[in-house]
């Protein structure tokens, strides 16, 4: 059995969900777990609709909700024929889901609705896929994830309950394959014991494979990509990023870690534990090779660069003077995991400590504004932070010329650069 995880842009139109048909079709001989993100930019457009819906513009959420499902029914009738009322009855009961939620109003914080909305794009995309499998007489079948993966209730980012994940995964997937010879899901959501939706933290889709692989003991992961394979930088903003053909899963776990956004940071865990192979391919090219994640010690490795922008600097100073070790900076990483935010690079002096953050708004300001009873706090926002793995001097002046360097972390392997 292999999992195939295919993201929005392989299926942000006809033609390439006729393409991503033409790779599992390829792959018939297989039994194939397909694992479906949002298309194209929907998750993008569903989250506009939950914003409105929760600043109470019915409205404009319902406006925006219907250019969604227009675009999906539109495109439905171009991909099925015998297949189109099922799958036109099956699209309309998640609008339902959907719409019957923007008629009420808002009562729960805001990741509560975001998680019961933009869950919706993987059903969709999903339910597409499925029929057009069908009505090209394909043996599959398709399968809710949210009736499968449990998680706690903590919406935007929740935790697997893997336990009640496994049994239900190896009770429901197994005895499919007797009668079919693909399984469609979707990546990024689950569900609560209380049957709310979750979703796994943007790019979850990775992560949900991996979920796959390891409970179901799969013999491998492909995650079909537009990129020829894993490059050492992003492409469109260092066009001489080159490409790199293996890694393993230790150098892949680090690049996830310090944000690089070709897999899910959590997706590396399952597989290491049970030694399954991940490659990353291309949907535009099926041919080429990708890349290879396994076991295997990556070798004679480029500098990997990592660039994350919208980064916010706070510096936290205790008040009296006291240094920041023990009780104020326990404090302090109380108010990190209350206010659901991580710093992507610190530093300590004697009475302060430094922190690097993605700019989550809401969560910077109330995280700000808590930390301001206990410790001054002074913030810099617009900044950008440059990781190099593997890095080199001469690598390191080209890429931070005419910058002004606010932070910086520096190991053998590893230097983070945070910048104005």
């Amino acid at each position: 059995m292999k999992i195939y995880k295919f993201g929005g842009a392989s299926i942000s139109g006809l033609e390439r969900i006729k393409s991503t048909a033409n790779i599992i079709q390829g792959a018939a001989q297989e039994k194939l777990i397909i694992v479906i993100s949002a298309m194209g930019k929907t998750t993008n457009a569903l989250e506009k609709v939950a914003e409105a819906f929760f600043q109470g513009k019915k409205t404009e959420a319902l406006d925006l909700f219907n250019q969604i499902k227009d675009n999906h029914l539109t495109l439905l009738k171009y991909l099925t024929v015998t297949q189109w009322l099922p799958a036109e009855m099956q699209l309309k009961q998640f609008f339902t889901e959907v719409e019957w939620m923007i008629h009420d109003k808002p009562v729960r914080n805001y990741d509560y609705y975001y998680d019961q909305i933009v869950c919706c794009g993987e059903l969709l995309s999903s339910t597409l896929v499925t029929y057009y499998l069908k009505e090209q007489q394909c043996k599959a079948t398709w399968l809710d994830a949210r009736d499968l993966l449990r998680t706690d209730d903590t919406f935007r980012n929740a935790n697997v309950d893997w336990t009640r994940s496994e049994q239900m995964i190896q009770q429901t997937v197994g005895p499919l394959f007797e009668e079919y010879d693909i399984v469609i899901t979707q990546g990024f959501i689950g569900s609560t014991d209380e049957n709310e939706s979750t979703t796994l933290g943007r790019e979850g889709s990775d992560y949900t494979a991996a979920i796959f692989a390891n409970i179901l003991q799969g013999e491998s992961v492909t995650i079909w990509k537009d990129v020829d394979a894993v490059m050492s930088a992003d492409p469109k903003k260092y066009p001489d990023a080159s490409i790199l053909s293996s890694l393993s899963f230790t150098e892949v776990i680090e690049m996830a870690y310090y944000g690089a956004q070709v897999i899910h940071p959590k997706t590396i865990k399952p597989l290491q534990n049970k030694n399954i192979p991940l490659q990353v391919k291309s949907f535009l090219d099926p041919s080429l090779p990708g890349t290879l994640i396994s076991q295997h010690a990556s070798k004679q490795l480029p500098p990997i660069i990592v660039h994350k922008e919208n980064q916010v600097l706070i510096q936290f100073k205790t008040k009296d003077f006291s240094f920041m070790e023990g009780e104020p900076i326990q404090h302090l990483h109380g108010l990190f995991t209350a206010h659901r935010i991580s710093p992507n690079c610190t530093q300590n002096t004697a009475i302060s400590l430094w922190c690097s953050f993605d700019h989550h708004a809401e969560r910077i300001e109330a995280l700000a504004a808590d930390a301001a009873q206990f410790f001054d706090v002074e913030m810099e926002k617009n900044l950008s932070l440059l990781t190099i793995r593997h890095y080199k001097e001469e690598s390191i002046e080209s890429l931070t010329k005419g910058k002004t360097i606010l932070l910086e972390q520096k190991t053998q392997q590893t230097i983070q650069l945070l910048m104005r």
